[in-house]
Formats: structure tokens, C-alpha cells, sequence
């Protein structure tokens, strides 16, 4: 009764001494402690489950010298698993972000659509539609087939594939489980546990998707909470590719400073959010697999699942968006909203007027919105302090409009556009601050 919410006791209790009595000693049990109730009589459930394992299980001494035990043993041990980890994340991110984000979007983007496909459409719109608004609805700026279709099967498609193979890699060779173990520490200070690592590391492929995967948490505050920093701080692969491009013509150290900041804001709001949303976080259970050699047939399915679960839920999100997008601009919406916008680029975070349509086109498409910053950034519009403020704005960010429904499906409308307002105000005071910070200490990059 005391890992439950406060009207549980009342709901099996009749008896209303009883009830006074059990509440009483609840009371009681959390003045004794300094740490939550249900926090305290999870540590001692560990603490007895080990006491028991130590007296009952016997340990296979020829078993422990197999190559895999071996294996699983360092990447359990945070002094060999975090350098496993970071080795791990630099071998995705070369998989996903260079041949994924880069060789193949480079291939299907520019070539496929932008030479091939996109053209000859527009062209037959042209000739056999004759209806200009029809036209601009497809194949115009914001069309369903040169920006939704364009951006879901050139620039997503081929980021989701690579990282779901990847994903199924990992996956299978059982070694998710020991990561989440590894981080179970660390992520509880954030109210979550080791489980919710998976939909963290997924959000730099796809915050859209990882936000997804967030449902597999047991409890609604960790739901919330994983989705809120999912949703402020974890970019995605495009968005992190167009950043590191950005940040490579500075120097190292705005690169540091970029994701220092970044990563900052992501434990701050986590530590508060937790103490904030009602709830508590669950008890970390996880069977730990064998490591074994993945099999080609498990990948190969898993992945072919995955693709039809994106091809069905995530593209026609994606054409939504597109759609909003377009009407928006049809009524000169875009414009009033970024004029609305504009004071708070030039003010707040003394960044060029030109850097507010950049900031609007973000919600629509992150990696949009990166790439209108790295186009000012070309043509010499922004100073190093200001592209440095730039990329810490954008990186926290609103979520784009794809990320933002399923915020609505998976969360409620509320709580989406709570997370929503709180992102949206929370990035522009960091980039103010940060604008301030770097100005008066005289840091240069």
C-alpha cells in the first residue's frame, strides 16, 4: 500500500479505524526515512533478493571463462562498458548518420527526386492539372509529394532503415539489457530507470519514432517524463549531422560547449520534472539474455516489421504535417507567425531577423531548420557566438510537427502542448542566457 497513490488504502480498507490506522503508520514510515517511501522499500526488496542469490545460486566456474560471459561481464562493469558504449555509438553513428543520413539520403534526395522524380511530376502537373492551387498542394513548396513523400522516403526512410538494422544488430545480440543496466544509476536521478535508455539512444536516429517506443516504460511519469526530454534535447541523426557541419567550421571546443549545454539542460530538467510530475518511477526488472552472434533471419524480420509500422503510422504523419504546413502558407499564416517570432530571434538571442523563418521551418522539419541556419551561416550572416546560440535554440527546440502528433497520440492533447510551451520558452531562455554568458565572459570559439 505504500508503493501505491494515496487513495489505494481507501479503496480495500472498509473499515475506517483500520484505514486511520494504516495511514497513520504510512505517515510515520516517511518522517522516519529522508528518501521516498517507495524508493526506500525498493532498495530493501534488492537488497533481500541478493542476500537470498548469494545463499542459493552456485556459480559454474568453467562457465565463466566462455568468451561471452567474459564479454557480458565488461560491458556490465561501467569502467570497461562505458568505453564499449562510446565505441558502440561511434560505429552507429557511422552506419546511420554517414551511410544512412548522408551516402543514402544523398542518392535517393538528390538524384531520385531531385533530378528524376520530383521533376517529371511537376511537369505533368503542369501540363495536365490545370489547376494551380491542386498543383501547389502536391507538387508546390510544401507539397504532399516534393516535401511530405520527398522528405519521408528520401531523407527518413533510408535514416530509419540503416538504424533498425542496426537496431536489430544490438538487439539480438542481447546486449540492450546490459546497457540498460549500466545506466540504470545514473537515469534514476531523472525519475526513470535502465529501460528508458533504449528510447533515448533511439531518439538520435528518430525522436519521432523513439517517442514511440517510450509506451514500453511502466509508468505514466516515466512516459512523461522520457517524452519531455525526448522531445527538448535529443536530436535527431539529420539534425546531428547538419550541427556537426556547423560546428566542424568553428572548432572543437564550440562543438563541446554545444553539447555540454545541451546535456546540462537535459539533466536539469530531468531532476526537476521528476520531482515535479506526480507518480513514481518502477522497480528495474530485466532478464538478462546470453550474448550470442546475431541471426541474419531475426534482423532481417524484425526490420521488415519495423518498415511496415513507419510505411503505415509515421508517413502519413508526415503528410498531416505537410498538409498544415501548406495551408499555412496559403493564408499567409507562416508570415504573421514569424513576424510574431522575430522580436524574441533579435532580441533575446541577438541572432539575424533571418534566423526566425529557420527557427519556424524547425517545427516542421528539425533538419530544415538546421540547414536554413548553416545557409546563414555560409553566406556570413551569423558570428561564432551567434551560430553557437543558434545551434543550442534549435537543438532544444519544439519538437517538428511529425514528433508533435505523436506526442498527442501517445500522451493526450494536454500534456502535448504543456511539453510543447515549456520547450518552446525553456530553449529561447537558454539561448538568451547562453547569448549573455558568452558575451560578457568573452569566450571565443
Amino acid at each position: 500500500m505504500a508503493l501505491s497513490d494515496e487513495s489505494f488504502p481507501a479503496r480495500i480498507i472498509d473499515d475506517k479505524e483500520k484505514l486511520r490506522e494504516v495511514n497513520e503508520i504510512i505517515r510515520k514510515e516517511k518522517e522516519r526515512i529522508s528518501v521516498p517511501l517507495f524508493y526506500y522499500i525498493r532498495e530493501k526488496r534488492r537488497e533481500e533478493i541478493l542476500t537470498i542469490l548469494k545463499k542459493v545460486r552456485k556459480e559454474d566456474k568453467v562457465a565463466k571463462t566462455q568468451l561471452s560471459e567474459k564479454l557480458s561481464n565488461l560491458t556490465l562493469n561501467p569502467i570497461t562498458g562505458i568505453p564499449i558504449f562510446l565505441g558502440i555509438v561511434l560505429l552507429l553513428y557511422e552506419f546511420v548518420g554517414f551511410l544512412g543520413a548522408q551516402v543514402m539520403v544523398e542518392f535517393l534526395e538528390e538524384k531520385l527526386f531531385g533530378e528524376l522524380l520530383n521533376p517529371a511530376l511537376i511537369i505533368i502537373f503542369e501540363n495536365f492539372i490545370h489547376n494551380d492551387f491542386v498543383s501547389r498542394m502536391f507538387v508546390g513548396e510544401f507539397g504532399i509529394i516534393t516535401m511530405a513523400l520527398t522528405y519521408a522516403i528520401a531523407i527518413i526512410f533510408p535514416i530509419v532503415l540503416t538504424f533498425f538494422i542496426a537496431f536489430g544488430l544490438l538487439e539480438d545480440s542481447g546486449y540492450f539489457p546490459r546497457l540498460a543496466v549500466m545506466g540504470n544509476k545514473p537515469l534514476k536521478v531523472l525519475g526513470l530507470n535502465g529501460k528508458a535508455i533504449l528510447p533515448l539512444i533511439l531518439g538520435c536516429g528518430c525522436v519521432t519514432m523513439a517517442t514511440i517506443t517510450v509506451r514500453t516504460l511502466d509508468t505514466k511519469k516515466e512516459r512523461i517524463i522520457a517524452t519531455l526530454l525526448l522531445a527538448l534535447g535529443v536530436p535527431c541523426s539529420a539534425q546531428i549531422a547538419v550541427v556537426f557541419a556547423m560546428a566542424s567550421a568553428l572548432s572543437f571546443k564550440a562543438l563541446l560547449f554545444i553539447f555540454s549545454v545541451v546535456l546540462i539542460q537535459l539533466i536539469v530538467v530531468g531532476i526537476f520534472s521528476s520531482r515535479i510530475i506526480k507518480g513514481h518511477s518502477s522497480d528495474f526488472i530485466m532478464e538478462l539474455p546470453p550474448l550470442r552472434i546475431p541471426k541474419i533471419s531475426n534482423i532481417l524480420y524484425k526490420t521488415a516489421m519495423r518498415l511496415e509500422w513507419y510505411v503505415k503510422e509515421v508517413i502519413p504523419i508526415f503528410i498531416l504535417g505537410t498538409l498544415f504546413l501548406f495551408f499555412f502558407n496559403e493564408f499567409k499564416i507562416l508570415v504573421i507567425i514569424e513576424d510574431i517570432f522575430s522580436p524574441f530571434v533579435v532580441g533575446v538571442l541577438d541572432l539575424p531577423r533571418e534566423a526566425a523563418r529557420a527557427f519556424l521551418m524547425g517545427f516542421f522539419r528539425r533538419d530544415y531548420g538546421a540547414a536554413g541556419l548553416f545557409q546563414l551561416q555560409d553566406l556570413g550572416l551569423m558570428s561564432k557566438v551567434q551560430t553557437v546560440v543558434s545551434l543550442i535554440v534549435i537543438t532544444l527546440f519544439v519538437p517538428c510537427i511529425a514528433n508533435l502528433f505523436v506526442i498527442i497520440k501517445e500522451r493526450g492533447l494536454k500534456i502535448a502542448l504543456m511539453i510543447f510551451v515549456f520547450v518552446l520558452l525553456y530553449s529561447i531562455m537558454i539561448g538568451g542566457i547562453t547569448n549573455l554568458f558568452l558575451k560578457y565572459t568573452g569566450i571565443m570559439f
